[in-house]
C-alpha cells in the first residue's frame, strides 16, 4: 500500500461528513497522500491507473459502506480556482459528480476554506471533467443552496438500441454531463423508480453497464481519457412534471440524490429532442424524493457537438467530522466488500 506506508501511526485522515439530499458524499480535508499530476485530470488517471490504495482506503469496508463517495480536496491545478476535488467511489475514481460537488462547496464554505460572502459567494473548483463555478447562497454562516454551473452536456446518440438476454431489444438516450451517461427509460425494464425497487433497479442497471461497455464506444472529444458510459440512469415522470431519476452505481446500489451530471445530461437529451428551450427549468426527483433543479442556461460547442450549458441546484448538509486511522499493522488496510450488502457484481470491483 504504496501511498500510505508510513510507519508513523499517529498519522490520520480527516474528513467532513457531508449529505446532499440523502447521498453521503464526504469530503476529505487533511492527511492524505500527495496525488501526482499536473492536471486534475491527470491525478485521477494516476489514482485509477497507479495507486487506488487511498481509494479503496477510504471507500471500502472496515471504514466505509457501499452507499457513499468520497471526495478527495486537493489544491488546484488552474490558478483561476479556489479548490480541486477528484470523486472517488468503489469503482474507481470519477472525474465529476454534481451531488458530491454540492457537498464539496458546502464543506469548503462551513469549514471556513473559502470565507463566506452573504448572500452570495461564488466558488471556483477545478475538476478532472473541467472547470465548475458554484454560486452559493449563504446566511449567517451556513451554505443554503449551491447552483453549480456544469461543464458543457451534450448527446452522442438518442435510442441507442442496446440488445439484452433480459429485456430484449431496448433504446437508451447516450449523454454526457460530466461523466458519460445512458438514460433508459424505467418501463423498460419492468420496474418503478420507487424505494421497494432499489435493489431490483441497482442490479439493472449494472447489469445494463456491462453489456453497455460491450456494445457502444464513446470517447469525449476534448478530454480522450473519458471515454466509458460510467452510469445507467433510468428515468421517469411524475404527474407534476418532475423528471424521476434513478442513477444506478457499481457494485449495485442506487443514487440517493437526484444526481446532478445525469440531470445535466438528461437536459442536453430534451433540447435534442425539442422538448427544453434555453432558459427552461426542470425539476429532478430521486428515488426518495429528494429535488435539484435543472436549468439550461446556454448553448455552446463541444468539439463538433451542440451542448447544453447546465446550472443544478441543491443543498448538501454537514453532519459530523470524522478521522481515519493509518495504521500499517491493519489486515484491512486495502479495504473488503461483501455481496451481503455490495450486491452480486462485488467481483468486478477494482
Amino acid at each position: 500500500m504504496n501511498s500510505l506506508s508510513a510507519p508513523n501511526w499517529q498519522r490520520s485522515i480527516e474528513l467532513l461528513q457531508v449529505h446532499c439530499q440523502g447521498e453521503i458524499g464526504k469530503v476529505i480535508v487533511g492527511g492524505a497522500p500527495e496525488i501526482p499530476g499536473a492536471t486534475m485530470l491527470n491525478k485521477m488517471n494516476y489514482i485509477n491507473s497507479v495507486d487506488d490504495s487511498l481509494r479503496r482506503f477510504v471507500t471500502f469496508e472496515p471504514r466505509a459502506s457501499v452507499a457513499m463517495s468520497v471526495n478527495l480536496l486537493v489544491a488546484p491545478c488552474r490558478p483561476d480556482t479556489d479548490a480541486g476535488f477528484i470523486v472517488l467511489q468503489a469503482d474507481r475514481a470519477h472525474p465529476m459528480s454534481g451531488s458530491n460537488c454540492i457537498c464539496v462547496v458546502t464543506a469548503l464554505l462551513e469549514s471556513g476554506r473559502v470565507t463566506i460572502q452573504e448572500p452570495e459567494t461564488v466558488v471556483r473548483l477545478d475538476t478532472p471533467a473541467g472547470l465548475i463555478v458554484a454560486h452559493a447562497r449563504c446566511s449567517n454562516g451556513r451554505c443554503l443552496s449551491v447552483s453549480l454551473d456544469n461543464v458543457p452536456a451534450f448527446v452522442e446518440a438518442l435510442d441507442q438500441t442496446i440488445e439484452t438476454p433480459r429485456w430484449g431489444c431496448l433504446k437508451a438516450d447516450i449523454a454526457y454531463g460530466g461523466v458519460y451517461y445512458a438514460i433508459v427509460d424505467v418501463e423498460q425494464v419492468g420496474l418503478e423508480i420507487a424505494p421497494r425497487h432499489a435493489r431490483a433497479l441497482a442490479e439493472a442497471g449494472i447489469e445494463l453497464k456491462a453489456l453497455l461497455a460491450e456494445q457502444i464506444s464513446v470517447q469525449h472529444p476534448e478530454l480522450p481519457d473519458i471515454d466509458e458510459i460510467a452510469y445507467v440512469m433510468f428515468r421517469g415522470r411524475d404527474d407534476d412534471g418532475a423528471v424521476r431519476t434513478c442513477t444506478t452505481l457499481k457494485p449495485g446500489r442506487v443514487d440517493r440524490s437526484p444526481c446532478g451530471t445525469g440531470s445535466s445530461a438528461n437536459l442536453a437529451v430534451l433540447h435534442a429532442r425539442g422538448e427544453l428551450q434555453i432558459g427552461d427549468v426542470r425539476k429532478s426527483r430521486s428515488i426518495i424524493g429528494g429535488e435539484f433543479l435543472a436549468e439550461a442556461i446556454g448553448l455552446t460547442m463541444v468539439g463538433d457537438r451542440a451542448a447544453v450549458l447546465p446550472r443544478i441546484t441543491g443543498q448538501a448538509w454537514i453532519y459530523g467530522r470524522e478521522q481515519l486511522r493509518l495504521d500499517d499493522d491493519d489486515p484491512f488496510a486495502f479495504g473488503f466488500a461483501l455481496s451481503d450488502s455490495w450486491g452480486p457484481q462485488v467481483g468486478e470491483l477494482g
